[in-house]
């Protein structure tokens, strides 16, 4: 179905822009498989104005004309559609090549190279590496959770998912319907923000809790997606990283590295064990759980419950 609306989109938009005149609903019915094969007008009312809005979004300008007769016509002039020529210097070059060699380990390898390869196509000065090493350390985003393309897919296009999730606390996992927003990656976790419809509330879902196949369902969105800014202060808060308070706990020397450093202050206390103060946000109690008998809570009290409470729930399976 993804590649039956890929390729009615990719039609309609080059009817569009191969028209020097605007047309009718009619005259693009009659000009794409896909729209004669709709059984009712209002079927392809509604798929026609749906895919117009779709191709508005992917960035197409779109021309709406009234003729003297009150006709609509649709267009989508060339001019209005072409990018400007594409110039970039050694330095730009530099950082497109070292973006792109963030994903050569993800799923998103073959576009950046490909994209790179646009470019050089465009214009990138011959005597320009793209890939070239401009230091000792380079930049890897790894993704392993075959979740990650289907939810970037379903991102992208706005529809929304349905999938098993397995929380920190449970011992099994649970079906969720959600409205995916965005995709991020957060202390080397990719988490997935977007519209629980069951809790009708948002929520952060991190991938390599997500059991089985992502399935996507059609229908629009209910509820608006938020912008970039907001979507990421979500992730930050459900992964734990707003904190307006502080809590101490004690860690087991010689692990918990990265609650280590994010410690305000580490004091010994002896026989194995240190102190720690570290920001309490939103998802702490989630995380310290993660470390198992390595961290006892001392205080506040309330997240030393609510880390107990997330313990006993494990421990009953």
């Amino acid at each position: 179905m993804a590649i039956a609306k890929a390729e009615r989109l990719m039609n309609l938009a080059l009817c569009l822009l191969g028209t020097r005149r605007p047309l009718s609903k009619r005259e693009l019915r009659e000009s794409i498989e896909a729209y004669l094969e709709a059984g009712s007008d209002d079927s392809f009312n509604r798929m026609f104005e749906r895919d117009k809005d779709d191709l508005r979004e992917l960035g197409l300008v779109i021309e709406t004309v009234e003729n003297l007769d009150g006709d609509v016509g649709y267009l989508a002039r060339r001019d209005s559609n072409r990018l400007p020529p594409i110039t970039l210097d050694a330095e730009e070059a530099a950082a497109l090549g070292l973006a792109a060699k963030v994903w050569q380990q993800a799923r998103l390898a073959g576009a950046a190279s490909g994209a790179l390869q646009k470019l050089r196509a465009a214009g990138l000065p011959e005597d320009v590496d793209p890939y070239e090493s401009h230091g000792a350390l380079e930049p890897r985003i790894p993704v392993h959770e075959a979740a990650f393309e289907p939810l970037m897919l379903a991102c992208r296009d706005r529809r929304p998912v349905v999938f098993e999730y397995r929380k920190a606390n449970a011992a099994h996992p649970e079906a969720r319907q959600v409205e995916p927003w965005a995709l991020e990656c957060w202390r080397g976790h990719w988490y997935l923000a977007g519209w629980d419809r069951e809790r009708g509330a948002e929520r952060v879902f991190r991938l390599s809790r997500i059991t089985g196949k992502v399935r996507t369902r059609s229908g629009r969105y209910t509820a608006p997606v938020p912008d970039v800014v907001t979507v990421r202060e979500t992730v930050a808060g459900w992964a734990g990283e707003t904190a307006d308070r502080s809590a101490r706990i004690r860690l087991r020397s010689g692990s918990g590295y990265p609650l280590r450093a994010k410690a305000a202050a580490v004091r010994e206390l002896g026989d194995g064990w240190d102190e720690l103060e570290i920001p309490y946000g939103h998802g702490l109690d989630a995380w310290l759980v993660e470390f198992g008998p390595d961290v006892v809570v001392l205080e506040p009290a309330e997240l030393r419950a609510d880390v107990v409470d997330r313990l006993r729930a494990v421990a009953k399976g």
